[in-house]
């Protein structure tokens, strides 16, 4: 009786000291878990050497996770981003998704559309559709898709789909803020439709982010002189050709 009562003594001095080492290892993993920042910093347009300040919106930085930085969290349940058509624009210009979510393409002006894509990143081809409908597409591969209409030349818009849910986009300032970022170490990549791509890879980079330090600083990105060259139809035609029966690009 005597060696029982020392045993149900043990385990309730016991209890309070693993109660003690429980509520310790919650409050380290609650305290790891909420070490997240505001990743920070600023685009800068230049051209001979003379910084552009009229607009340095649609520049795109993105974080990567490096080594035991972690994995990006699960694309299910994130919700899909759409490319607006409207006044013959795609609204917004550039759209940055995850790998794997799906984009909606809604036309909103009162004619037809054909929005396709057939030369980098994804491919494919929305056909024509009507005033008020919409057609999705699932961005499933990291790159570049250029998103052009078939019926309107002027229309061009860009998905950026990227790996991780660690990226922002420049406003006219350049200002660039990315939101929730763990503390770790990143690959730096940068993106603008204007800037050469062999002077982007220059910029790509390893970082760390902590409590210290989360600002990537200022990227002066050289700007192309030239506009964006003209492009041809889906049928790899020029627009004021008749379209011909059988497309020149294969059907994706």
């Amino acid at each position: 009786m005597r060696f029982a009562a020392q045993q149900r003594g043990g385990r309730l001095r016991l209890y309070p000291r693993l109660c003690a080492l429980f509520c310790i290892t919650v409050t380290v993993a609650s305290a790891c878990f909420s070490q997240q920042v505001a990743v920070t910093g600023r685009i800068e347009l230049f051209r001979d050497g003379i910084a552009q300040r009229q607009d340095s919106s649609d520049a795109v930085v993105w974080l990567t996770p490096l080594g035991d930085s972690g994995e990006p969290q699960a694309v299910a349940g994130l919700s899909r981003q759409q490319l607006l058509q409207k006044n013959k624009n795609f609204l917004p210009h550039v759209l940055v998704v995850r790998v794997g979510v799906p984009v909606a393409f809604p036309n909103k002006d009162p004619f037809f559309h054909n929005v396709f894509s057939l030369f980098e990143g994804k491919r494919f081809d929305l056909g024509l559709y009507e005033a008020g409908s919409s057609r999705t597409v699932v961005f499933d591969r990291e790159g570049i898709s250029y998103i052009l209409c078939n019926i309107h030349p002027d229309m061009s818009g860009v998905v950026l789909a990227v790996k991780t849910p660690y990226y922002g986009t420049s406003d006219r300032r350049g200002v660039i803020a990315i939101p929730n970022v763990p503390f770790g170490r990143y690959e730096l990549r940068v993106w603008h439709e204007r800037a050469l791509p062999e002077l982007l890879d220059t910029l790509t980079r390893a970082i760390l982010i902590s409590e210290v330090s989360h600002s990537f600083g200022v990227l002066r990105l050289r700007e192309q002189r030239n506009t964006p060259k003209a492009h041809k139809n889906k049928y790899g035609q020029d627009y004021d050709n008749p379209i011909p029966a059988v497309p020149v690009y294969p059907h994706p």
